[in-house]
């Protein structure tokens, strides 16, 4: 066992954690019919004798698992044998080396499984650096210098649009404040909305029954799937808008669905049921795609990110006018040092961010970048929200609570990212319990 001050990272352990969502057709949409959600999930251990450890993952919707493990296990080399505590001071240093692996990288480069590998395991170094610091992510960065934050950032391909020196120059203007914005996130959390009700495989009954929950519960904002037919989503809204009367925003979400042609004649079709977005209208690809989208639907907003690949496909629907709302994921781009420029670059161009938070422990995650946004960057939550889904948290150590439509700030360290030993005993796929039995019946 080392001292603390020589500790090095002595293991990463990799999991194939999946949850049979796709029975209860749970997460179902236009483009994805069965999804089970599942996540390519890591641990870093090391030999500092506290006890503490990195936890991280991404987000498959079930057999993509086989690859993204691959993926993660394939960086293992650039991880195993690192100071803890230089890592701990400086996750770019990592990010450097594993974007920067020119065999690995060919496959991206940085998109794709191989990306999505790399934000797994900067986001274990960061839940660990915050744990060690004895602080929730949020905290970690909102109270960081914001020199610092900027040396997280990688600003090539983004000078054109996000400097250093300009980013340097958002995070000193966020920072008046942020203690009293700290205070009032503490006292009343960040606005979620909530895409329960929403999901293409639900009867009308449920639909409205969670509907109506959910503005009980005190959301303002509800999200309904569309784009496998036209007809059945005029039913759908139309039942939704009933549910929930005129004066909750209900957003709307093609998952990929269409043509841009085609989304422009869909979503003006729905427009009577006054949907507040059209989320992913087409190929999170098409930059110009979406900016047509955008010109030819307003009022009716555009919004996208959740497969968008990086800092850069972010970058251009920004300059191109594409977007009305970034929605950033957490484990999509390369971990918290790309999300870090994917917030700089929305608060220079000043579109709000809602991130996208529909899969297992996305909810978790994603929340600490929207409230560290709030207290040293953007410092507002006008026309910002969360997407909140509500399944599967009870597996996580450090669950998302949600109070009168809001996530309560989390309070324990690290990055909410920990899921208990009984979860990944009973869903480790195929030997977990559940799925031993499952696959032999």
């Amino acid at each position: 066992m080392s001292t603390a001050a020589a500790a090095r990272i002595t293991g990463l352990e990799t999991y194939d954690v999946r949850f049979p969502t796709s029975r209860e057709l749970d997460g179902s949409d236009a483009m994805n019919p069965d999804p089970d959600y599942s996540a390519a999930y890591l641990v870093l251990r090391t030999d500092a004798g506290d006890g503490l450890e990195g936890h991280g993952f991404t987000f498959t919707i079930g057999r993509g698992n086989d690859v993204q493990v691959a993926a993660i296990e394939a960086l293992r080399p650039y991880v195993l044998g690192r100071p803890v505590a230089e890592l701990c001071a400086d996750p770019a240093s990592l990010s450097r080396a594993l974007v920067g692996d020119s065999q690995l990288r060919w496959l991206g480069p940085e998109k794709g499984v191989m990306h999505m590998a790399v934000g797994a395991v900067l986001n274990a170094v960061w839940d660990l650096a915050a744990k060690r610091a004895g602080l929730p992510l949020w905290r970690l960065l909102a109270q960081a210098e914001p020199e610092w934050l900027v040396s997280q950032v990688d600003f090539r391909y983004l000078s054109d649009a996000l400097t250093p020196e300009r980013a340097l120059e958002l995070l000193r203007k966020g920072r008046p404040g942020a203690r009293e914005r700290t205070a009032e996130l503490l006292r009343t959390g960040y606005p979620a909305y909530t895409t329960s009700p929403g999901w293409l495989g639900y009867d009308d009954a449920k639909l409205t029954r969670l509907a109506q929950q959910a503005v009980a519960d005190g959301f303002t904002q509800i999200k309904l799937k569309v784009g496998a037919d036209l007809a059945d989503d005029v039913r759908r809204l139309r039942t939704a808008r009933a549910a929930v009367g005129p004066g909750v925003r209900i957003a709307i979400d093609a998952n990929q669905r269409w043509d841009v042609a085609q989304a422009v004649e869909w979503t003006n079709a729905l427009a009577e049921f006054d949907p507040y977005w059209i989320e992913e209208p087409t190929s999170p690809d098409d930059v110009l795609g979406h900016a047509a989208v955008r010109r030819a639907v307003a009022p009716v907003r555009v919004a996208t990110g959740e497969h968008v690949h990086n800092r850069i496909v972010f970058k251009q629907l920004l300059q191109a006018g594409a977007i009305d709302v970034l929605q950033l994921d957490a484990a999509r781009v390369g971990g918290v040092n790309e999300n870090l420029a994917i917030l700089l670059l929305a608060a220079e161009f000043g579109v709000p961010v809602c991130p996208h938070a529909g899969g297992v422990g996305l909810c978790e995650l994603v929340q600490h970048l929207s409230m560290f946004d709030y207290v040293a960057l953007s410092g507002t939550v006008e026309d910002r929200t969360i997407e909140y889904v509500d399944h599967l948290h009870q597996h996580f150590t450090d669950p998302v609570v949600i109070a009168d439509g809001h996530y309560t700030a989390p309070t324990s360290p690290g990055f909410s990212a920990t899921v208990h030993r009984t979860s990944i005993d009973t869903y480790r796929y195929p030997h977990g319990t559940y799925w031993a039995e499952e696959l032999n019946t």
